[in-house]
């Protein structure tokens, strides 16, 4: 059960995010038998920077945004103390733009939350997170 709920978690966050989210891509990573994978981040949302690069070297486009998301689903239970160290630190070696977490359970409820620097979840839409 636990199995479906977590692809079902998935297929919803990706339907909530392409609504706002016209330019970027997500990447999952899901073990075998597209079950859960080892790691604290399931997708991986990138878009290219379009930005004026800060380094004489590189042009518009050679570089690119990044979001970290964790994905829940069910019952499941919310990230650790220890998790939420892990992603920050995750986030700061790929200098994410955000660490997102998107929560689902069936017929109740479906919800972003973004990271912030405190180690608190602060509750967010798709389009303050992808827009």
């Amino acid at each position: 059960k636990a199995h479906t709920t977590g692809r079902w978690a998935e297929t919803i966050f990706r339907a909530l995010s392409t609504r706002v989210a016209d330019r970027w891509q997500f990447v999952s990573f899901r073990g075998m038998n597209k079950g859960e994978w080892r790691g604290v981040v399931d997708v991986i949302a990138i878009r290219k920077d379009t930005s004026e690069p800060k380094n004489g070297k590189l042009k518009r486009g050679d570089l690119f945004e990044i979001v970290l998301v964790q994905v829940k689903g069910g019952s499941a239970r919310g990230p650790t103390t220890a998790d939420v160290l892990r992603l920050r630190e995750v986030s700061r070696y790929y200098h994410a733009k955000a660490v997102v977490q998107f929560q689902w359970q069936n017929g109740r409820r479906s919800q972003f939350s973004v990271l912030q620097r405190n180690g608190t979840w602060k509750k967010a839409t798709g389009s303050e997170v992808f827009g």
